[in-house]
């Protein structure tokens, strides 16, 4: 398995409960496809460097994972079809 780094930017207007569960419904997927999560980080609300989708704010999330590729092809999907998450991008760190 390969070792990757996700960082994703949510919606600010989100309740700290619904951040949870979306947080956790992600690290889910990642176990489901056979991987595994070793680290996630909540970097907190910042400043955006311009607006998306009229959010001038984003909650930052990190996660490190191990995994093949079909999960992280997988997590890339259902990153861009939830409507909370602003903008993502996922590394491969070795």
């Amino acid at each position: 398995m390969r070792e990757y780094e996700a960082v994703y930017i949510l919606n600010p207007q989100m309740k700290e409960e619904e951040e949870n569960q979306l947080v956790e419904k992600f690290s889910q997927q990642i176990v489901t496809m056979g991987g595994e999560v070793v680290n996630i980080e909540h970097w907190g609300e910042k400043k955006l460097a311009y607006e998306v989708k009229r959010n001038k704010e984003g909650r930052y999330v990190l996660m490190h994972f191990k995994g093949q590729s079909a999960a992280v092809k997988e997590l890339e999907r259902i990153f861009k079809i939830q409507d909370e998450v602003l903008r993502y991008t996922v590394v491969r760190l070795n």
